[in-house]
């Protein structure tokens, strides 16, 4: 993840102002055209809101705002929705268990999602919309499939009938073979090897939160809801949808029958799905104690700019494994790159201009541009950017940078951050903004001086593990280590 690290070449096909995508129904990249020319519509599944959202959906998140940023600085213009899934079996629990209604009890995690957006400096899709608020569209959707005669009724509730649509599995390539016809799962969290009859209206329960309509009493199925407002927002064929690999089956595939089987069209010319986030090399979980949403790592000190970076630093294809070394690096990433532009900034340089420098920033821009273009490469952008920095940094202690030069340069940075959007440094006011501070002690000099030491110690002894868990304990302080030109080590405090 670091930027000296070396990356494999984007492919020469992602060239000439193409834009590939790979795409998960075909397997495989295609070059992206949408289906109205200059408009990109796109849908992304959003949060459930029953709880903080935690960092592996901020991984999804930020690759869908990489996404759209990188369309729009090709001059698109974005027409995309993002869901709030306001109403599911956990919520309606957890809100039974406090004694107040849904809609009371979503709306803090709804505010909350709002604010970790800003401090992840993720743009607000143009339509951010509640599922409650589209009741009635599910239930006129359900009315649409029951008339083509693929759903059921069964205890009050509608099921929608996978027999009567044959395509089924052709995102995920689930193998549907042995699966007892007619065989359904009652709630909205499935085992993801089942692939049966699906609920599309869901009956209430004595005491549970329900909807009179024209279907009958009860509340819509989660694949539903997606169906429904994304058709509603951006019409029957869709351009892009996004989500984790995880939603790939049943719900993106679910959210295909339904809304295929209605239209007879298309549902999603190009399904993109992000990888897995993973804690230390195992997967993220509760019980194991690496559960962490954004809030978690901002109290440990870590800035929200060093969580972006991190997040965005892997392509979205590829499985991230996040550690204390990762972010250690991340955040020495978003130091080199803000002294970088401060630097260039502030310096004092010759008159003139060195004709090499350009052109120098124009490769740069170029193979930033290719890596984003192929897939949203995002390591071989940020090694493009790195690369620049690398080579100015050394034309300014040569002499060899000029006056003229900055203006340039400092183009090139500005159309990365306009992607990545990580040098501005407004990350304390971001975390007072979410109403906390840091809840790691502070340490003093002397303590951080001792643990330095006791790392290099350990190094020395080849006790890499105990060297591994000091950098760890200190990163989590909120305190960054850097090797110096000497071999030796500096620290500050983020």
């Amino acid at each position: 993840m670091s930027e000296s690290r070396t990356v494999q070449k984007t492919e020469k096909s992602a060239g000439m102002g193409e834009i590939l995508l790979e795409n998960t129904l075909s397997n495989r990249k295609e070059v992206f055209v949408p289906l109205h020319p200059g408009e990109v519509r796109m849908y992304t599944c959003g949060p459930t809101v029953y709880d903080y959202a935690h960092i592996g959906n901020y991984r999804t998140f930020v690759f869908q705002d990489i996404l759209r940023r990188f369309l729009r600085s090709r001059g698109f213009r974005m027409n995309h929705v993002m869901n709030l899934t306001d109403v599911d079996d956990r919520i309606i629990q957890n809100a039974a268990e406090k004694g107040i209604s849904i809609f009371d009890y979503t709306a803090k995690y709804i505010q909350a999602f709002k604010e970790d957006m800003a401090a992840l400096s993720l743009e607000t899709p143009e339509h951010l919309i509640r599922a409650t608020d589209h009741i009635d569209d599910m239930v006129t959707l359900i009315e649409k499939l029951d008339t083509k005669g693929m759903t059921y009724r069964s205890d009050g509730s509608i099921y929608y009938r996978i027999a009567k649509f044959p395509d089924y599995g052709k995102l995920s390539k689930v193998d549907l073979s042995g699966i007892q016809a007619g065989a359904r799962v009652e709630v909205d969290r499935y085992e993801k090897a089942d692939a049966r009859d699906f609920a599309l209206w869901k009956s209430p329960k004595p005491g549970e939160h329900f909807w009179e309509t024209r279907i009958g009493p009860g509340r819509p199925g989660w694949h539903i809801e997606c169906s429904a407002m994304a058709m509603k927002y951006l019409g029957e064929t869709l351009d892009i949808h996004t989500g984790g690999v995880d939603l790939t089956f049943p719900h993106h595939e679910n959210e295909i029958a339904q809304s295929e089987g209605v239209t007879g069209h298309p549902f999603v010319k190009y399904w993109l799905h992000a990888e897995h986030l993973i804690i230390d090399g195992e997967k993220m979980s509760k019980s194991l104690g690496n559960f962490y949403t954004l809030r978690d790592l901002l109290k440990k000190g870590h800035k929200p700019s060093t969580i972006r970076y991190m997040l965005a630093s892997v392509p979205y294809r590829r499985q991230l494994n996040f550690t204390g070394e990762s972010i250690q690096q991340a955040a020495s990433s978003v130091e080199r790159l803000r002294n970088f532009v401060a630097r260039i900034k502030e310096g004092k340089f010759p008159a003139d201009a060195n004709p090499g420098m350009a052109a120098r920033a124009q490769k740069a821009e170029a193979d930033f541009e290719a890596g984003l273009a192929d897939d949203l490469n995002t390591a071989v952008a940020l090694a493009a950017i790195f690369d620049l920095v690398r080579d100015v940094n050394t034309a300014i202690d040569r002499g060899e940078f000029r006056q003229q030069d900055a203006p340039r340069v400092l183009a090139a940075m500005e159309k990365f951050d306009a992607i990545f959007a990580i040098i501005e440094d407004n990350d304390a006011a971001k975390v007072r903004a979410l109403g906390f501070e840091s809840d790691a002690p502070e340490m003093s000099a002397a303590e951080i001086d001792g643990l330095v030491a006791e790392r290099q110690q350990a190094r020395k002894e080849r006790n890499f593990k105990r060297a591994d868990e000091i950098r760890q304990e200190l990163a989590e302080r909120g305190i960054l280590l850097e090797d110096t030109r000497e071999g030796g080590i500096r620290w500050k405090k983020k």
